[in-house]
């Protein structure tokens, strides 16, 4: 008596993903990204704001890409609300800080002050290091955490990611420069940035 061969199992369409692809294909991108750029625009508003709307919009596009459900305005403000601590809050601070140093330097720049030259790159480059680890912080994946010693362990340990993470802000300030009108969506696209990078990061300590 013959038997018939066992029929392989079948995979889901959504379920499979291309190699080193993160969130596959049932992710729907570009209207999370979007609407996680609104949100996390908005909620930066108050500055001090800021570090919490990106550790949300982080938040949001995890859940999402491990439920395969679309980023809601409720699931973003409850992880808002999480995530806005005094420790949270406290580091909003930093963003308006390093905005202000580096206006004084463009002037110390403008003024031709000895030194100007060299210092003036100096400091972008240490601007764009701390936005890298800063990034970085805002995607750790445990609630409420916002470590910057973590976010820099990290961006040492991991070269390659923070220099795309690195790249991204660049061009963001580019598009920022030439195109101001896209600001309340940037926040989106760096936000996903971020999140990758800490995905693949932890998927990567997780294999080892």
């Amino acid at each position: 008596m013959s038997h018939a061969p066992a029929s392989a199992p079948v995979v889901r369409p959504e379920a499979r993903k291309e190699p080193g692809e993160v969130f596959g294909p049932g992710f729907t991108l570009f209207a999370d990204m979007l609407l996680v750029g609104l949100l996390t625009a908005v909620a930066c508003l108050p500055v001090v704001t800021a570090p919490a709307a990106f550790a949300a919009a982080s938040a949001s596009l995890r859940e999402s890409a491990a439920s395969g459900v679309q980023v809601r305005l409720g699931a973003y403000a409850g992880h808002l609300r999480a995530r806005s601590t005094p420790r949270g809050l406290a580091a909003g601070l930093l963003p308006p800080a390093v905005a202000a140093l580096l206006l004084l330097d463009h002037a110390a720049v403008r003024a031709g002050l000895p030194g100007s030259a060299v210092a003036a790159p100096a400091l972008l480059l240490l601007a764009l290091g701390a936005a890298v680890v800063g990034l970085r912080a805002t995607a750790l994946a445990a609630p409420g955490t916002l470590s910057a010693r973590e976010a820099l362990l990290r961006s040492c340990a991991d070269p390659r990611g923070s220099a795309l993470l690195a790249g991204a802000l660049v061009l963001a300030a580019l598009l920022v420069w030439s195109m101001p009108l896209l600001v309340p969506l940037l926040p989106g696209p760096l936000a996903f940035a971020a999140t990758v990078m800490e995905v693949r990061y932890e998927a990567g300590r997780g294999a080892e």
